[in-house]
């Protein structure tokens, strides 16, 4: 059987990118069982309320839902259960000390494979205030009308 190649996307945590300001991304692996991979493999996973906590120098993902593998038997793994990353040492101490500044937490982003294994991406982020995620509105619609006003006059369309 041929190996997989390229990345497949599973999941994505879109609300992330909304609620957090991003300042540094990692890619990790997951240590997963025999179910939850089948499971990914049907595209079935969601990041929304999921968080990392560094541990006694390992990563660990908690709060992401991998639903039950429907053709499992007793073998079949929890839905929310805490799932180890893999990541390096150097990697670990790095988010660790970003972490420790105020109000900096990790967040996973996305969910996928890359040549058959399952990776996460995973965010050092700080929260947004209200009226941030506000001004980022309003900057991203003040860019699309920019744009569109752009496309007009190329097209040689007048107001």
């Amino acid at each position: 059987m041929a190996r997989e190649q390229g990345q497949k996307l599973i999941a994505q945590n879109k609300k992330a990118r909304h609620d957090y300001l991003i300042e540094d991304t990692f890619e990790a692996g997951l240590v997963l069982t025999g179910t939850e991979v089948k499971s990914l493999r049907q595209g079935r996973a969601s990041l929304v309320d999921g968080f990392v906590d560094i541990d006694g120098g390992e990563a660990w993902l908690h709060a992401v839902h991998i639903p039950e593998y429907s053709q499992g038997t007793w073998t079949n793994h929890s839905a929310r259960r805490k799932r180890k990353l893999l990541l390096h040492g150097a990697e670990i101490a790095k988010i660790e000390r970003e972490v420790a500044e105020k109000g900096m937490t990790v967040v996973p982003l996305s969910l996928y494979f890359k040549d058959g294994r399952a990776k996460v991406e995973i965010a050092v982020a700080k929260g947004k205030k209200s009226w941030d995620k506000r001004q980022a509105i309003a900057e991203r619609t003040a860019n699309r009308e920019k744009e569109q006003a752009v496309g007009r006059y190329l097209k040689g369309i007048r107001d």
